[in-house]
This record gives structure tokens, sequence and C-alpha cells, in this order.
């Protein structure tokens, strides 16, 4: 068992207790306030995503993917990322034996309802410092999204079952499944012409980072 440090809030196993993270105590409340927490990081991650995608400097890669198949479908950017969800949903339930939670369906559905909804909301800024200022705005919230809806504790997205379905799957370790997986969704967008910029590589950067920062604030990752 984990011994709590009380000087910083970290265990010996490196997870930091709740009591150290500022939104710690969101993570247990009980199953109404879950929901609650999962709905406003869902509605986060969306806006998030929007802010990026409105900036026009780039995308991130699964976004890049979206937008490509607007090109050659009449569809809208949310309802590809529904489609998508959807289909990634199937396959980690049914050929991965991922567990498929409340929390999958909502992300499925909330995230790219939300990126059409705010469509006309979010500013389509046309100096470059309001671009870029939108853009991180947007990768700082995609942490925080992913904390709250993380933290709610009611099944992982989509692309998560997938990640890990693979990792338990075959063995592969985490980081390259979701960078191998990444990296093939990021060449099909650009194969079918999804706008790929300096914000894509940035995002690749930061994005790290960013939900790293997350999952601290609501007390699910220790500082390494």
């Amino acid at each position: 068992m984990s011994v709590p440090n009380p000087s910083n809030g970290v265990t010996s196993a490196g997870v930091m207790s709740a009591d150290a993270a500022p939104l710690a105590p969101l993570t247990r409340q009980g199953l109404p306030g879950r929901y609650v927490l999962l709905v406003a990081g869902l509605f986060l991650y969306g806006l998030s995503l929007r802010l990026m995608l409105n900036a026009g400097v780039g995308v991130s890669p699964w976004d890049v993917f979206n937008v490509g198949v607007t090109h050659h479908l009449k569809v809208t950017v949310g309802q590809v990322s529904i489609l998508a969800g959807a289909l990634l949903v199937l396959y980690t339930a049914l050929n991965l034996k991922e567990r498929v939670g409340p929390g999958t369906l909502l992300n499925v559905v909330l995230i790219g309802l939300v990126m059409d909804l705010l469509s006309r909301a979010v500013p389509h800024p046309h100096v470059w410092a309001a671009q870029w200022a939108q853009f991180l705005l947007g990768v700082l919230l995609i942490g925080l999204a992913t904390g709250a809806y993380v933290g709610a504790g009611l099944g992982a997205g989509p692309r998560d079952s997938l990640m890990l379905g693979l990792h338990r799957r075959h063995g592969w370790p985490v980081a390259r499944v979701r960078t191998g997986v990444e990296l093939l969704v990021l060449g099909v967008g650009v194969a079918l012409g999804g706008p790929v910029g300096w914000g894509t590589l940035v995002f690749a950067l930061l994005v790290g980072p960013s939900v790293a920062f997350g999952l601290r604030l609501f007390g699910l990752a220790g500082k390494k």
C-alpha cells in the first residue's frame, strides 16, 4: 500500500493524494455529482476542439480526419466525430472486450454535438495573435476537460478504450499505441484533405502536458 507523504501530497507510488489536488473533491461526489462532472468535462472537450478548429492554424490529428471526411460527404465535423466514436466503441466492445460505460456513450454523442452547436458561436479570428491565443486556450481546456470526464469514473472515451484495448490484447506500450493510432489517423486525414498547420505540431507537443495538468488538478496523477 502507498503511504501518503504529507509534505507534498504525493504517495510513495507517485500518485497524488486527493487532498493535494485543488479539484480532487469533485471526483468523490455521489453519482449525480459525477454525471454533472462528466457532462461538464465533455462540454469543455467539445468547446476546446471547436476553439482550435475555428482558430485556423491547425487541428488535432482526429480533427484533421474529421474535417477531411466532410470534404467528401455531406456531414458536419461533429457528425463525423460521433460516427467515428460509435464505430470505435463497437470495435473495442466486440473485438477487444472493453467495457462500455455510460460515460463512453455520452462521450461519443456530446463532444460532436457541442462542436456543431458552437460552430458559429466561437470566433473565427483573422489576426495572427488572436488565432494563436484561441488555439492555445483550446489546448489548455482539453487538459481540464480530460481531468473532469476521467475523474467522473463513468467509462473511458472511445479513443481511450481503443488504446487500452490494444495494449491489453497485444501487450504493446500505451504510449506507442496512442502515437501509432494518432499517426495513422493523421495520415488518412491528410489524404482526405484535412487541415494541417503549425497548430497540429503544437498540439502534438503540448497536449500531453495539458492532459497531465488536468489529471493532477483532479487528483488523478502524480508529479514525476
